[in-house]
């Protein structure tokens, strides 16, 4: 398992670099959005519309961020359940989303966009918002502010904190986990 330090935008030659158990931390700017924003934007697709956010390159964070403290540009950023916006995903992924952030299991319809479309889904630490929080210097609402913490908003991070779990080629870090400690009758 590698150690990867990337920058946004990411090209599709970054991500093949990429695989389940790699630690990554990124530097750039990321979208925040959970399903209420993300119900939007898919909405917008279907008018025909364009989109508030160029997602090409990019990754989404499933986070709704505690209000900022004094002095600070987020409060607490621990990451959402990521099965709420598998019905999003791939669609995003066709446009050019590189990746998405979040906690838990992803559907075998997202994990098949991932290879088709050269991407990623990465984990950050659940329970760890505060800490994860550090490594945002600037927050800005930028679509949908009438969803409070759900609004889509563009962060930028320095070395923020991950781990591949399902990668471009099917590796998936939670079925290999459970592989490696399964006990035999």
């Amino acid at each position: 398992m590698a150690e990867h330090y990337i920058e946004t935008p990411v090209t599709d030659e970054v991500i093949e670099k990429l695989r389940a158990g790699d630690s990554i931390f990124i530097t750039g700017y990321l979208f925040t959005g959970r399903d209420s924003a993300h119900k939007k934007l898919i909405d917008l697709l279907n008018e025909g519309k364009e989109l508030p956010i160029d997602v090409k390159g990019q990754f989404i964070y499933y986070v709704g961020p505690t209000p900022a403290r004094p002095g600070k540009p987020i409060g607490s950023a621990g990451p959402t359940t990521s099965y709420r916006m598998d019905s999003f995903a791939p669609t995003l992924h066709k446009l050019g989303l590189k990746g998405t952030i979040g906690k838990g299991l992803r559907n075998t319809e997202v994990k098949n966009s991932l290879k088709e479309y050269k991407a990623v889904y990465l984990a950050a630490v659940g329970g760890a918002g505060a800490l994860i929080s550090q490594s945002i210097r600037e927050a800005e609402v930028i679509a949908y502010a009438e969803l409070g913490p759900e609004a889509i908003r563009r962060i930028k991070v320095e070395n923020f904190p991950c781990i591949v779990i399902n990668d471009m080629y099917g590796g998936d870090l939670y079925a290999e986990g459970k592989q490696k400690y399964q006990i035999e009758d």
